[in-house]
């Protein structure tokens, strides 16, 4: 009685403390007609079952319940089995309340909150789980089925190409047809038509190939007949060491557009020579910036999703953030400094906040920007440690990593061996899942997402295509695009095309990659060169290409803003140039 009396005093001065009279007024009445000092059965069965079960206030009645059970000592054996009996009965009756009053949402509610808790208690509730065990066997049951006829559409597709793959093989060496994808599938578009073409290239250096792959209905329909397309790989006849691009235009054939390619010294169409990449005009500029902040070679440059900033590496370990804009504010220019060789580079695509970094040591840092410092450092496992490309979701907080295993002994493209595609969530910094790739895949090189996410194209070393529909997590489709290894690859402005950068000649492939970017309109193809000057290629129209203003020595890394018509090139002269066409 006076422990009672002594906590009626210390809730009355917490009530006049903090001033709640009329709490204060309500308590004292309480009070007063508390005939019997203690606890009332009566009215906490009222309570119980005319106020928390009535009104549907699952969450104080099982506090009040848990409250009973606080009170009673643990040794009181006898007593703590007869409330965990009461406690069962009460709340398997608010169960059962709910249900004959039609609000099955307050059931649903009370086994979200409280579910977890009451399997853990045994056999007392494992019955009355029984119905969501069944929906949920039977939902499994229902994905498995589907699944199935998945796989079987997909075996059916890959047979198909496999045998389309063989009639290719049997055409001539110059003249080539490519038809890929003529039956249906449920989530890409109809057919995938392949033309190839010849770029950058002297006597040392690999000859770039760049392929388009294209249908004649939007990402996302279903797969329909089309026109065969005509693809044409020249071939040099000339005998001269070396090959440079000329011309890249399109032409209306059948189903698709086709990029078509002659090379100076080569057997054209019509029996003439096609004009050389040496030249192309040089581009008209209103506007160039040079950046010489790093001091080695330049392995990859990014405009930021606004264009406002640039982030670029170079084969010191070092990224650099700077603008080129004297409007822009330069208090997020910065230097990182990762230690090891960089190997790709990503903004965050729906704001300059974030840039990811991938280096050959499996690390990939997430740098903030507005912080300038490293809010993230995640870890590839050890049998993947080189990050090849790194591409973010244009609609969700997730990016993939392309990681490869090393192989030793070998300076060029192929050094890199397996793969591994990792999805990784932007909010927690954890790993989500590994993309199927197959057993023993090749090195991915290059990623590129569509415009809604939900499509994710990969390249890979051994020339080929992969699909992958991010919403299942699973590869849709894939063919042989290349006779080499891919580069680049990106989707077309319209994405019912892929552009493909790969090289023929596999043996002068060095371990720096070949870049290519598409501008916004996706009228002009820009591609890293050999030589001081890179090509822009025309890919609407049928006008000719240009060139860019000159380095000190090689392209290597290449880009165009997200928005305007002005495009970057880093060299290996330790420069990076932006230019605004006029």
């Amino acid at each position: 009685m006076e422990n009672m009396q002594y906590a009626e005093e210390l809730v009355r001065e917490f009530l006049v403390f903090r001033g709640f009279t009329n709490t204060l007024q309500a308590f004292e009445k309480e009070l007063s007609t508390d005939i019997g000092k203690g606890f009332q059965v009566d009215k906490i069965l009222n309570l119980i079952f005319s106020v928390y079960i009535t009104n549907f206030q699952a969450e104080k009645l099982v506090g009040l319940l848990s409250f009973f059970k606080q009170c009673v000592s643990s040794s009181e054996t006898v007593l703590t089995a007869t409330l965990a009996k009461l406690e069962i009965s009460i709340l398997r009756y608010y169960i059962v309340h709910a249900l004959q009053s039609g609000r099955k949402d307050k059931v649903v509610e009370f086994f979200g909150t409280n579910g977890n808790d009451l399997l853990l208690r045994g056999q007392d509730w494992t019955s009355w789980f029984g119905g969501s065990e069944k929906n949920t066997v039977k939902h499994l049951k229902k994905d498995i089925k589907q699944l199935n006829m998945k796989l079987s559409q997909l075996q059916a597709l890959l047979e198909e190409k496999e045998a389309q793959l063989s009639r290719l093989k049997n055409n001539s060496e110059t003249i080539k047809y490519a038809n890929i994808g003529q039956t249906k599938n449920s989530t890409l578009a109809s057919g995938v038509n392949e033309e190839s073409l010849l770029l950058s290239t002297n006597s040392s250096e690999a000859c770039a190939t760049t392929a388009t792959h294209m249908g004649s209905a939007e990402m996302g329909q279903t797969w329909a007949s089309s026109r065969p397309a005509l693809s044409r790989f020249a071939t040099n006849m000339s005998g001269n060491d070396s090959i440079s691009p000329s011309k890249l235009e399109f032409e209306d054939v059948g189903a698709g557009d086709i990029i078509q390619m002659f090379n100076d010294g080569l057997y054209t169409e019509n029996g003439r020579d096609a004009q050389g990449e040496e030249d192309f005009p040089e581009v008209k500029v209103d506007f160039l910036e040079t950046f010489l902040g790093h001091t080695s070679p330049i392995s990859c440059c990014r405009f930021s999703s606004s264009g406002n900033n640039i982030a670029s590496a170079s084969v010191d370990g070092t990224v650099r953030i700077w603008t080129y804009d004297s409007s822009t504010p330069a208090s997020r220019n910065a230097t990182i400094y990762c230690g090891t060789e960089i190997m790709s580079l990503e903004w965050e695509c729906k704001s300059d906040r974030l840039l990811l970094i991938g280096t050959a040591d499996g690390g990939i840092k997430a740098w903030n920007v507005d912080a300038k410092r490293v809010v993230c450092d995640l870890n590839t496992t050890d049998a993947f440690p080189s990050v090849l490309d790194l591409k973010c979701s244009p609609v969700e907080p997730i990016f993939v990593s392309a990681a490869a295993s090393r192989r030793y002994g070998s300076s060029n493209i192929y050094s890199w061996g397996f793969a591994s595609l990792t999805v990784w969530n932007m909010k927690t910094w954890k790993a989500m899942t590994v993309l199927p790739l197959g057993e023993d895949p090749p090195a991915i090189t290059s990623l590129c997402f569509n415009h809604n996410g939900k499509i994710l194209a990969a390249s890979a070393v051994d020339g080929m295509i992969h699909m992958f529909d991010m919403s299942a997590g699973l590869q849709i489709t894939g063919w042989p695009a290349h006779d080499s290894a891919i580069s680049s690859i990106l989707f077309g402005p319209d994405e019912t095309s892929i552009f493909s950068l790969g090289f023929c000649d596999p043996e002068s492939s060095k371990s720096c990659r070949h870049e290519m970017a598409l501008d916004v309109n996706g009228r002009r193809l820009l591609v890293t060169s050999g030589s001081v000057r890179a090509p822009i290629y025309q890919v609407r129209g049928h006008a000719s290409g240009m060139r860019t203003l000159p380095h000190g020595a090689a392209i290597t890394t290449v880009d165009w803003h997200p928005t305007l018509p002005m495009f970057l090139t880093g060299s290996a002269d330790h420069s990076v140039q932006v230019m605004s066409l006029s």
